[in-house]
């Protein structure tokens, strides 16, 4: 432990690629911080959202986070839920003495349409599925039965994860990529489409094109450039391990799941769209006119929204942020507000995808982080002058806090062994890498089970 005399002590709750750098960049300011996280591991969306396969991307960043939990100014206090009903709370946190705190712990909440059928047997959210081939308990146990032809909600990078899992793991029969917009608006990388480029169906995707060629002309799109950018998938796309056909259905705005006498999903039903020139570049309009996508399994990738039961004030699928910031950073506010109140959240503060859900990706996050932990200090400076915490007493009430939550507390210590533990798994299996997939399993490892 660290016992150099640190004037500001602050917590940083969320131990993903936002919380980690930023608790890098308080550390290095000197200031003590408290890491809290909800899981037992650290990385967040960087150990569990990432594709499971991209080995080399994960070791590289938790060589980094490792590095970063290495410093002697960061305490970790892994396994601690905190919201409104988990028995330790932001108010908890605020009681022990922090000047400030960060929050980091992404967008934990789920985002739907809101549409009739969503409760069918068969729907899920891209979330749910990202976490469980990533092993994240206690997804990484549940059941997710295989289906035939699967409608995917999105065209994203995140789409293209779940059409990845579908197509080279699952070896499903058809995937339908599903877009309310039209081929020249969507939102994924070539990157990420090479992986499954080549269960492209070509003629389906020349005939979709085509279908839609006349509304892309009507609002100055350029459709050789938007089957182009498909094609530029292909010559870097690895060899296919399945017969999945992928396709794309666009300018379909989903309006319902439709299921059979079982609550099984049979098909999504979409309203046909258009695309109308404004002010602020082309929207969609619908046109009334509807139809079913046969699906036997339907995936909403969609993006994702904040907790609302953390204990934050929340709007939209964000929490409020002040919108007229003290300490804005880059032109972004990133200091927690009370619209009930009119004033800011004192010593409050959101990063990363607690700050804008989903948005962007790990160098994305860490920027956002780094950014937060700058307005915290911003903060800091601002305040009186104020003498070094009592971090014994601080130190006591914690304790106090953690074993009226009931859960096994993990350390930084805890989190060097698991990983030794799971490496040498790693060897013994032969195996790329491997995780233990449930958190009992972690604590009866670490010894730590109650």
């Amino acid at each position: 432990m660290d016992n150099t005399p640190h004037k500001n002590l602050v917590a940083v709750i969320g131990a993903g690629p936002s919380g980690l750098f930023a608790a890098r960049q308080l550390a290095a300011s000197g200031a003590r911080v408290y890491l809290f996280n909800r899981d037992i591991k650290i990385g967040g969306l960087a150990e569990y959202g990432i594709y499971y396969s991209k080995y080399k991307m994960k070791e590289g960043l938790r060589r980094q986070f490792r590095q970063i939990l290495e410093m002697p100014e960061i305490e970790y206090f892994g396994n601690m839920l905190i919201g409104q009903d988990t028995g330790l709370s932001l108010d908890d946190l605020r009681g022990l003495g922090f000047q400030a705190i960060l929050v980091t712990v992404g967008a934990q909440g789920t985002k739907w349409l809101k549409l009739p059928g969503e409760q069918l047997k068969g729907v899920y959210h891209a979330k749910d599925l990202v976490y469980h081939y990533n092993a994240l308990p206690p997804f990484s146990t549940q059941y997710y039965p295989v289906a035939s032809r699967v409608a995917l909600v999105g065209v994203g990078n995140v789409m293209l994860d779940i059409a990845h899992w579908t197509i080279r793991d699952l070896k499903v029969d058809e995937v339908i990529a599903v877009a309310r917009r039209g081929p020249a608006e969507v939102k994924f990388t070539r990157k990420e489409l090479e992986t499954v480029a080549r269960n492209l169906d070509l003629q389906a995707l020349d005939q979709e094109i085509e279908r839609v060629s006349p509304v892309m002309q009507s609002v100055g799109q350029d459709i050789q450039a938007a089957r182009d950018y498909f094609l530029a998938a292909l010559p870097k796309a690895p060899p296919p391990v399945s017969d999945t056909r992928f396709r794309f259905e666009f300018l379909a705005s989903p309006t319902r799941v439709i299921g059979d006498e079982d609550g099984q999903v049979a098909g999504l039903e979409v309203e046909d769209t258009t695309l109308v020139q404004g002010s602020g570049g082309t929207r969609t309009q619908s046109l009334g006119t509807r139809r079913v996508i046969p699906a036997d399994m339907v995936v909403f990738c969609i993006g994702d929204r904040v907790d609302e039961t953390f204990g934050l004030p929340v709007e939209g699928t964000e929490f409020v942020k002040n919108p007229q910031p003290r300490f804005p950073m880059d032109g972004f506010s990133y200091e927690c507000f009370d619209p009930v109140k009119g004033e800011p959240v004192a010593g409050m503060f959101v990063a990363g995808w607690a700050r804008q859900a989903s948005s962007g990706l790990v160098g994305t996050a860490r920027k956002d982080g780094e950014n937060g932990a700058d307005a915290v200090l911003a903060y800091l400076n601002s305040l009186p002058p104020n003498p070094a915490a009592d971090f014994e007493l601080v130190s006591q009430k914690l304790q106090r806090l953690v074993r009226r939550t009931g859960r096994p507390l993990v350390r930084k210590e805890h989190i060097y062994k698991l990983d030794e533990l799971e490496k040498a798994e790693s060897r013994r299996l032969g195996v790329e890498d491997y995780k233990m997939k449930t958190e009992h399993e972690m604590l009866v490892a670490l010894g730590l089970a109650w």
